[in-house]
């Protein structure tokens, strides 16, 4: 029998799980969750609306899929970087055809994608010719591969660029290489036919209508019209049809204020305030002016030329040189995806017209914005890999950093240290596969706002650079992969499965975040999956939670245990600081008690906390086979000594384990507290809990989750909570969003002395009773790898 290749879920619908509480920040993650009606229900977990031009990609890339299952650089860093997991490259242009043959008789790997969080089905199946090690496989051949750039400076300077346009991205190489590429590798197949849905989508639609969201500014705007003009380039680029300069100049005409609706003040039309707006629509002017510059006309140039200077590049050079002005305060000590985005912003609208700016603005920018990319923007990666604000952050940062890598590589001929300055950031791929669960991220902190442009793309660019092949075997399954830069940081000679040889588990030790993946297989949607964290309260950009201990957990295609992700950006002192005092903290999905952890004396987590945690994992990793048969002791644990994030308490640790084959978890908590305690887990399922007040059955998905109590200390019993603050809280500056359809699973002890041993058993089909374990108790500090046998 064929393959269904439709959608898991059926067809889409626009609700919005979370109607209420974000008018505007209205979508969470990178996979981008629909809202769906058959099978599956609205996962709360994504707050956030999906705007409808997001939905169009969702169901551009769907038909990617669809379409292709009917159809069959050099830098200092690609030979210096790390490569812990990256199996490298293989040689031989016979190994080059039969990997390009399996390739194409295979198709995508991901048979399906899962309409309610968006992302790939396996199929179960073993393949050794093609699900085995990641690697490059070496060719010549002009069908398989991207040939030479021409382009070899012997001293690369940051104000030579190439002679032939486009410079950015994409040379004109590359475009003449890509339609034979498109022919034999069935990615670059669907993601050009998504690309062209969604640019003729785009062509229909009014220009972007200028909206201001108070101090929250005009991003969304922004990244919408880079998102657009992206598209129409590649398409004239791809057919030399005019239709689409004409549409791109009408959606840079409005961007200019020159359209037939206002499109803010004359005198800071992209916001410079809110600077990231400003960065993003200069980008956007630059790919336009780059990519559509032998068509533009004189006059059309110099008016793109003279908006971008204008709105874009002299608001720059003022943020870099005048410190009487705050809206450069991102160059300084900022490792996040301000800076990242900012100095990406001004370096592609400065190299994208280097040599015709008779400002000097360009030239100006351009000696500032390499050096302070490479002092703050490289180090947003700690020396685990980790993101330095949250997992959705990782984002925007990400495709900041690759875009400004990517821009300086083809248009100077190196990326100037962005890419080795800091000789840890290559790992930041494996954070990004590792905190992508089988349904969603861990999302712990903010989510962001809408990301229209930005993508977990810079992937691509990262496994050809730091020859980590599992990074562009990864992305490529996913749904955002289908965009512009992938169809030039796709390196089509890749091959292999990424979870070949890959670990189950991986532990992330640095001190800002201390956090854990454990999971029971990479290529169920079904598998067993949980994150749990300790790490700082402060020291990420404002963007984290007070949710040290915080944790979530996935199982039988849906997320039991998840996060509620960010609270209304435009609330008042939302942004506010990450003091112990910070309004932000009086925001309920800020607080602890809005966090899957301990709560004492209902009060928040101490700012100044300094966890410490160790780990252990039995070191199961995934082989060719889609189907993993767990071993008897492959198991994986993680503790943590929280003491420290609370004020009246001893002793607080906590750890969480896998047990039984990987079949069900447990998380044990220790806790000497003088105030009272409190257990609590934020669930979107329905919960029913048993006569004695120890067992609790979650449905959710027609699914169901038994969560046990074990040895319950006197008094321990479950309890059910609305998902909302305290009567007795310190009142918001604003109303708290409401949370509908999320219920707080609750353990509420006086002060004193305790153990609590939740056991979570999801009800696997074709498990009995007798199936599951009832581990032995066993103090943390004592918790090894065989403890619980």
């Amino acid at each position: 029998m064929s393959a269904n290749y439709n959608p898991i879920n059926g067809t889409t619908n626009n609700a919005s799980p979370y109607g209420s509480g974000a008018p505007y920040y209205n979508e969470s993650t990178g996979f981008i969750s629909p809202q769906n009606t058959p099978k599956k229900r609205v996962s709360n977990w994504i707050k956030f609306g999906v705007p409808v031009l997001i939905i169009v990609i969702i169901g551009a890339v769907l038909g990617g899929v669809l379409g292709s299952r009917a159809s069959k650089d050099t830098s200092s860093s690609s030979s210096s970087s790390g490569s812990s997991s990256g199996s490298g490259s293989s040689s031989g242009e016979a190994a080059a055809s039969s990997a390009a043959s399996v390739k194409n008789a295979i198709g995508r790997f991901a048979t399906a994608t899962d309409s309610e969080y968006m992302v790939p089905i396996y199929p179960s199946t073993t393949n050794t010719a093609a699900f085995s090690t990641p690697t490059f496989v070496s060719s010549n051949n002009v069908a398989l591969t991207w040939p030479a750039d021409p382009f070899q400076p012997k001293t690369a300077d940051v104000l030579t660029t190439r002679t032939d346009r486009p410079r950015l991205f994409a040379p004109s190489y590359k475009w003449q290489a890509l339609p034979t590429l498109i022919k034999n590798d069935p990615y670059l197949k669907g993601w050009n036919d998504t690309i062209f849905q969604n640019a003729t989508d785009y062509y229909s639609k009014v220009p972007v209508v200028y909206f201001l969201d108070g101090d929250s500014g005009i991003l969304d705007n922004a990244r919408e019209v880079k998102m657009r003009i992206k598209a129409f380039a590649y398409v004239y680029r791809m057919t030399n049809d005019t239709k689409w300069v004409d549409r791109a100049f009408l959606e840079l005409q409005n961007a200019a204020g020159n359209g037939s609706t206002p499109f803010g003040p004359d005198d800071d039309k992209w916001n410079s305030g809110h600077f990231l707006d400003t960065a993003e629509f200069t980008s956007a002017f630059g790919i336009a002016y780059d990519w559509l510059y032998d068509v533009w006309s004189d006059e059309q140039k110099s008016q793109i030329r003279t908006t971008m200077i204008k709105y874009g590049l002299q608001f720059g050079v003022s943020a870099y040189t005048d410190p009487t002005i705050f809206t450069g305060w991102w160059r300084t000590n900022t490792t996040g995806n301000w800076n990242c985005v900012c100095n990406a912003g001004l370096t592609v609208g400065s190299l994208a017209i280097l040599g015709d700016d008779t400002t000097g603005l360009a030239q100006q920018l351009l000696g500032l914005t390499v050096d302070n990319a490479k002092q703050n923007c490289a180090f947003a990666t700690v020396d685990d890999g980790s993101w330095t604000e949250t997992a959705n952050y990782w984002y925007f940062g990400t495709t900041g950093h690759a875009e400004m890598t990517s821009a300086l590589l083809t248009a100077t001929g190196s990326h100037y240290g962005l890419l080795d300055t800091n000789s840890n950031f290559f790992k930041t791929g494996l954070y990004h596969m590792y905190v992508f669960g089988p349904t969603s991220l861990f999302n712990y902190g903010d989510h962001g706002p809408n990301k229209f442009s930005t993508t977990a793309n810079g992937m691509f660019l990262y496994a050809m650079e730091y020859n980590q092949p599992q990074f562009a075997l990864h992305q490529r399954e996913q749904q955002d992969a289908a965009e512009p830069w992938s169809m030039f940081w796709y390196d089509p000679r890749v091959s292999g499965a990424f979870w070949d040889g890959l670990a189950l588990d991986q532990f992330f030790d640095n001190e800002l975040d201390q956090w854990a993946s454990m999971r029971s297989s990479w290529t169920d949607i079904n598998a067993l999956f949980v994150a749990i964290k300790a790490g700082r309260n402060q020291g990420h950009q404002t963007h984290n939670d007070l949710d040290a201990g915080d944790f979530v957990l996935d199982a039988l295609g849906t997320r039991w245990a998840g996060e509620l992700g960010s609270g209304d950006y435009r609330s008042i002192n939302y942004f506010s600081n990450d003091t112990q005092g910070s309004d932000r903290w009086r925001y309920y999905r800020k607080m602890t008690e809005g966090q899957n952890t301990i709560l004492i004396n209902q009060a928040n987590q101490n700012v100044a906390a300094a966890p410490s945690v160790r780990n252990d994992s039995s070191g199961t990793t995934q082989g060719s086979s889609t189907v993993l048969d767990i071993p008897d002791d492959s198991t994986a644990l993680w503790v943590a000594d929280l003491t420290s994030a609370y004020f009246e308490a001893e002793s607080v640790k906590r750890g969480m384990r896998m047990l039984n084959k990987r079949r069900q978890v447990l998380l044990q908590d220790e806790i000497n507290a003088q105030a009272g305690i409190q257990w609590r887990m934020h669930t979107n399922a329905s919960v029913a809990i048993d006569s004695s007040g120890t067992s609790a059955t979650l449905s959710l998905d027609n699914q169901k989750m038994q969560v046990q109590i074990l040895n319950a200390p006197s008094g321990a019993v479950f309890t059910t909570m609305d998902a909302k603050r305290f009567d007795t809280d310190p009142t918001p500056p604003e109303p708290d969003q409401d949370n509908p359809g999320v219920t707080v699973l609750v353990i509420s002890l006086p002060e004193g002395t305790y153990t609590l041993e939740v056991l979570f058993n999801p009800q696997w089909s074709g498990m009995s009773a007798n199936d599951f374990v009832t581990p032995p108790s066993v103090v943390l500090d004592n918790w090894t790898l065989t403890s619980h046998n």
